[in-house]
């Protein structure tokens, strides 16, 4: 069901009934219902009976307290009976909720479900269009500009989701992962989501999981999902957050702690009395940031908060119920956690974390020293709130309380200063609050409910290429170009509230907690610490009707794809394996240092090519760094000996037969949930990505897509590859789960030397490689069920 246009009218009516009353075309739902739905735009009831039944049979076979975590994902099991459960060693076969998946990475998500034949996704999923809308003027303008512009990649993604099953909520409807809090997340919920970011949801008690899109189609396609059974680290809080300190400076902490890959295969599980302190939307934020430490998701357990919260977002029903099964939402006394973190909340200081890394850490106190021993420009050049991490009405508010009082002294933003709604209904209700105007009077442009900067769609005019600088931000993820693809950026994440502090003085040594400023009349003064409520006292205004449910049947319904178009590509099937190992194949890249989702597959500009597969290809590996020059972009073509951009040389490679693998260091493919960063090697001839160690999500990407990601049994190893070698996989005809591989090392000079390859391939996946791609495999399945 859809918000009415005339929804405005109805402010006074509260909770579900207010709902209610603002939309049509949907059968009523009641406090007196039986089954309570999952959201107001679901048939499906809520899970609890199902996941109580599940979690008694587990729980009887553990014999042992139970985390949240356990509780939540082992009660999501396909067989509850007979699942191997070991944590780090067993692969889990689950029964996900639901999918959720943004513009740019639904566009090969469905492209993929369209090639496996099935009529409709078996599972309530949704399409949400954030990524593609780029921050140039105004909320309005760029908004217009964006449906102009995508308007084939729109056209595309509503039709598919009309025709089969799938919810689409329109551009400006606002980021993802707000939509998903505001209206799909509750206490219990297991869901994939094809962005990094999706572990937002555990701030309202759900497990929400970042994945491929591939993924997602084995989910809508009705094939329990795998993953590995994580560990669980918690995080114990104690005590109650003052002055300047926010709910993200405690994710900001446990990067500083864990480090960008310190929680890679692992839940982040918080507890303990400081949970009661946070609000709902602030445990959005803490889960929101995980994505940046590796982990697989974060979770809080249930409380009067997210109640609240969902009663507020017009879900006091699901509230009740969560209510009634709080044993399945809450920790056991005493549950084994694999690693336990401790955070006072009473003496964590505001931080800023930055530049270039999410993990490197500064408390607001050394920032200004910090930054003038590294020689990072103090001078701030832009300043940003918003994103789908800190973009809720109370992190609005508290901005406006700091802009409210420094005005009054005469001050304003001495940056430039961009604010970026989380949703439609942030943004509208904002608007009536007055909020939204005392950002503009402070010297704010309010961008429209969508990414933005965030993932770089932001066309930035005031540095050119290259150019030092620096910019504050709310954001979450602060790789090397990531805002404005501009790699001289010095980009600091922090608090909505301290970013807006700081660009009142617009400088890196400024610490408001302790230092005072001059008003326009030349008097000191000490802002006051930020205040904003935690929800609107006037409820939310759902602003602009902007969801479009699916019709009942959809089957006659087409999607049609222009084979000229250069935004859009069906996809053929990749190759199957030949039942041959792996013979001298050629290096196409030894990457030296970091190389995340970004440098394989670079966002931007190039997300609108996120539909054709050939085209996007054309940024494979683009700002990874070459050990063998140090340089980007740059790459030795080793049958002619001339030098050539990495996708050029790639492309060359392809045409010519000739299979390739590339090198990598530790954590390869961290950040983004991007399939695209899996696809494009494989599309243009990769066989085998091998590394240090993998980030979670990509590492299941390339097996996903017939690649083999393997990891040094010995990572000193990686030293041992030059450039000009010849890499062999042997033993691919006995490979098997748990058996090395062997890796031939052929050096220029024709000696060769053989090192040990770990894989975490179970026996389902080896299928997946044997088949071409876990596409192929799920074909070849339905074909023999025929």
């Amino acid at each position: 069901m859809a918000y009415c246009a005339r929804a405005a009218r109805f402010k006074g009516l509260p909770g579900l009934l207010e709902i209610q009353q603002r939309c049509f075309h949907a059968s009523p739902i009641t406090f007196a219902a039986a089954k309570v739905a999952m959201s107001k735009f679901d048939t499906a009831p809520m899970p609890y009976d199902r996941l109580q039944k599940n979690l008694a049979v587990v729980k009887k076979r553990l014999n042992r307290p139970m985390t949240l975590s356990e509780k939540v994902l082992y009660s999501h099991l396909d067989d509850p009976a007979g699942q191997d459960i070991e944590r780090g060693v067993s692969y889990l076969r689950l029964r996900p909720d639901r999918v959720a998946m943004q513009d740019a990475t639904a566009q090969m998500a469905m492209l993929q479900f369209i090639s496996s034949g099935l009529p409709k996704v078996a599972v309530p999923s949704t399409i949400h269009c954030d990524h593609l809308i780029i921050a140039q003027v105004g909320g309005v303008k760029d908004l217009q500009t964006a449906k102009d512009t995508n308007k084939e990649v729109y056209d595309f993604l509503q039709s598919a989701g009309a025709k089969y099953n799938v919810g689409f909520w329109h551009p400006g409807s606002g980021i993802i992962h707000q939509i998903i809090l505001e209206n799909y997340a509750f206490p219990g919920l297991l869901m994939i989501g094809t962005d990094s970011h999706t572990p937002n949801g555990g701030g309202l008690g759900g497990l929400c999981i970042g994945v491929g899109g591939a993924d997602a189609v084995d989910v809508m396609a009705d094939i329990p999902w795998e993953l590995k059974c994580p560990k669980v680290i918690g995080v114990h809080l104690k005590g109650k957050m003052t002055g300047w300190t926010s709910p993200k400076d405690v994710i900001l902490k446990v990067a500083d702690i864990l480090t960008v890959k310190g929680g890679t295969g692992a839940i982040i599980e918080y507890h303990g009395p400081g949970v009661d302190n946070i609000s709902c939307t602030g445990m959005g934020t803490i889960c929101n940031m995980g994505a940046e430490i590796g982990a697989t998701t974060s979770v809080f357990p249930f409380n009067k908060r997210m109640y609240d919260y969902l009663k507020a977002t017009g879900r006091a029903d699901i509230g009740a119920a969560a209510d009634d099964n709080k044993n399945l939402l809450t920790p056991d006394a005493g549950a084994p956690y694999d690693e336990v973190i401790e955070i006072d909340l009473s003496t964590l200081e505001p931080h800023v974390n930055g530049p270039f890394t999410p993990d490197l850490a500064h408390p607001i106190s050394k920032l200004g020293a910090n930054a003038k021993k590294a020689g990072w420009p103090l001078d701030i050049r832009v300043s940003l709130i918003g994103s789908c991490t800190n973009s809720s009405y109370e992190d609005m508010a508290r901005c406006a309380s700091i802009a409210k009082e420094a005005m009054a002294h005469g001050l304003k933003s001495k940056t430039p200063f961009n604010v970026t709604p989380g949703s439609e209904q942030v943004r509208a209700t904002i608007e009536r609050d007055g909020i939204a105007e005392t950002l503009r009077q402070f010297g704010g442009t309010v961008l429209a409910n969508a990414c933005g900067p965030c993932i770089g769609q932001w066309d930035r005019k005031d540095v050119a290429k290259g150019e030092k600088n620096t910019i504050v931000n709310s954001y979450n993820r602060n790789f090397t170009g990531r805002n404005d693809a501009n790699p001289a950026t010095h980009a600091f994440v922090t608090s909505p509230e301290m970013v807006t502090a700081l660009a009142i003085t617009g400088s890196l040594d400024f610490n408001p907690v302790t230092d005072k400023i001059k008003g326009s009349d030349g008097k000191e003064f000490k802002l006051s610490d930020p205040f904003g409520p935690e929800l609107p006292v006037k409820g939310f205004d759902p602003g602009v009707d902007t969801y479009q449910a699916p019709p009942k049947d959809g089957r006659a319904l087409k999607v049609n794809v222009d084979p000229k178009s250069q935004r859009l590509q069906l996809l053929e099937p990749f190759d199957v394996w030949d039942g041959k190992d792996l013979e001298k194949m050629t290096i196409l890249i030894k990457v030296k240092g970091k190389c995340t989702t970004d440098h394989i597959s670079a966002a931007g500009p190039w997300l609108k090519y996120r539909g054709h597969l050939d085209n996007i290809s054309n940024n494979l590996f683009l700002t990874a760094t070459n050990e063998e020059n140090g340089e980007m972009n740059k790459v030795m073509n080793r049958k002619t000996g001339e030098w050539g951009a990495v996708p050029d040389v790639a492309r060359a490679y392809k045409a010519a037969g000739i299979k390739w693998v590339a090198v990598g260091d530790e954590n390869y493919g961290e950040g983004s949930s991007r399939e695209h960063a899996a696809l494009e090697p494989r599309h243009l001839g990769g066989r085998a990505i091998i590394v240090k160690s993998f980030a979670r999500i990509h590492e299941t990407n390339l097996k996903k897509q017939g690649l083999l990601p393997l990891t040094f049994a010995n990572p000193s190893d990686y030293d041992k590859i030059k450039p000009t070698d010849k890499i062999s996989i042997v033993g691919l005809k006995s490979f098997a789960p748990g058996k090395q591989l062997d890796c031939v090392i052929t050096h220029e000079n024709g000696s060769q030397e053989t090192i040990k390859l770990n894989h975490s391939f179970n026996e389902q996946q080896i299928e997946w490689f044997k088949a071409g791609s876990a596409l192929n495999r799920m074909k070849m399945l339905a074909a023999s069920k025929k």
